[in-house]
């Protein structure tokens, strides 16, 4: 007997769990079967509920592939964001590196979904994720370990990754090159990381690089000068990111 969640009479925890019942469907099929097979009539069968349910509680199509989005995701960020405590920053961001390459590789069919044309990119769990980002890169700020300021290193972690997804997914799984996302990895953080922070570097940029990272780390750590005005932070955090873009500008 199907699951008629369309009915009035249904309780909200009923169609809270009718609704999780149906993404985690969804989610399932999508992996094994593709794009192609996530029909509403065939998710609607599979999880044992009427058709018209799905329209109700997700408007379409679309409203049903973000909220498995929304699902995917959300449980990948909170496994991406559970480090031990004391872990190496570095090592932080490689952690979080390798498993978003192997988050996209191991979902493709929602990788490329969300990726279509048209399609708001914005969710609660991307935010997470992003902020999960955020985060560990704040914690190579502060720790002295970035040569580029903290918004570079977003941008350039994030282009950097979305290119290797990208070019991974577009070869088949046999004609992969199994060692392009850690040389992709690697020559980030040669880009982003003073020299040594990542076991490479050369002396020769420790002049210009050692100044610059001590006022990104200053930067970073601004909250913890109570004895600061809102006022005297903002005018600290302009002379840095000036002094930081000037030691950029005679570095190029």
């Amino acid at each position: 007997m199907s699951i008629d969640e369309s009915s009035p009479a249904a309780a909200p925890t009923q169609r809270s769990a009718v609704r999780s019942r149906i993404v985690e469907v969804a989610a399932e099929m999508l992996r094994e079967s593709g794009a192609a097979a996530l029909t509403t009539r065939r998710v609607a069968d599979a999880a044992g509920v009427q058709a018209p349910t799905i329209y109700r509680l997700f408007g379409d199509k679309d409203g049903l592939v973000d909220a498995v989005a929304e699902h995917v995701l959300g449980e990948f960020v909170a496994r991406k964001a559970a480090l031990p405590t004391g872990t190496d920053p570095v090592e932080a961001l490689r952690d979080g590196w390798r498993q978003q390459l192997d988050y996209a590789l191991t979902n493709p069919e929602l990788h490329r979904l969300l990726g279509e044309a048209g399609r708001s990119r914005r969710s609660p769990a991307l935010d997470a994720g992003l902020a999960v980002l955020r985060s560990r890169i704040h914690g190579l700020a502060a720790a002295g370990l970035l040569r580029v300021d903290e918004q570079r290193a977003l941008g350039i972690i994030r282009a950097a990754a979305t290119g290797a997804v990208q070019q991974l997914l577009d070869s088949p799984p046999a004609d992969r090159d199994p060692g392009l996302a850690e040389a992709m990895l690697e020559a980030v953080l040669g880009r982003i990381l003073v020299p040594g922070a990542d076991g490479t570097g050369d002396a020769a940029g420790a002049a210009l690089d050692g100044p610059r990272a001590a006022a990104i780390a200053l930067a970073a750590q601004l909250d913890a000068f109570p004895a600061l005005s809102s006022a005297e932070r903002r005018l600290l955090a302009e002379w840095l990111s000036r002094a930081v873009e000037d030691q950029d500008a005679v570095r190029d």
